[in-house]
């Protein structure tokens, strides 16, 4: 089972983003059959087994072994993947390109190159596991707390120079099997955490109590 998969399919999709098939896939994390989940979930096997055969079609849940219980064949499946991301380009007509939004300081261009890397990499990774290979990345994930707007534009402006100072000194264009790599750089205001999550309801401050005179 790999820690993440990448979906591109818009029906694998489709399927996954079903509540009670998203469920089965949770609980495939360990390898179980149609009756360990039906118990689970508290619906009679053959639906589960239903579920668990569209699952099984697009690639998202696997066999494991197939075991004898006294008269049936009982078969034991497992998620292929312990955490599932949706490509863009499952919305292929409508996946954000890059190149229709350059301004470094836009957030829906940061959307478009973040969709885009999900897209490449989850190809690439896909790739990477046919072939069972390690493909090499590098990311680096913290957060820095600015003073001020005049702060973070300043960060911004040394960090692109020197970015593209680093740049400049390692791009070899034109090496001898030279292999060419994506670099994309972000920075955005981090979720406050006192924020309700989307479709949650806010927060209600408990009643005034009556003041007796």
């Amino acid at each position: 089972m790999q820690d993440i998969v990448v979906i591109e399919d818009a029906a694998a999709a489709a399927a996954s983003l079903d509540p009670l098939r998203a469920r089965l896939l949770r609980e495939l994390a360990s390898p179980s059959s149609a009756a360990g989940l039906a118990a689970k979930v508290g619906l009679p096997r053959q639906k589960v087994n239903y579920h668990l055969r569209s699952l099984e079609e697009h690639g998202l849940v696997a066999l494991v072994e197939e075991r004898r219980k006294g008269n049936v064949m009982e078969r034991v499946l497992q998620a292929t993947a312990a955490s599932y991301v949706i490509s863009p380009a499952a919305l292929s007509v409508v996946q954000p390109d890059p190149a229709h939004v350059r301004d470094r300081f836009s957030a829906y261009w940061l959307l478009a190159l973040a969709s885009r890397m999900v897209r490449e990499v989850g190809r690439l990774l896909a790739g990477a596991v046919a072939a069972k290979q390690q493909l090499s990345t590098y990311a680096v994930d913290g957060e820095i707390t600015f003073a001020s707007a005049a702060s973070r534009a300043a960060f911004a402006a040394e960090l692109g120079a020197e970015v593209a100072r680093l740049a400049a000194k390692y791009h070899e264009p034109s090496a001898p099997g030279g292999r060419r790599h994506r670099l994309v750089v972000a920075l955005h205001p981090a979720l406050r955490e006192d924020r309700p999550p989307a479709g949650a309801e806010p927060h209600q401050p408990p009643p005034a109590k009556e003041v007796q005179p």
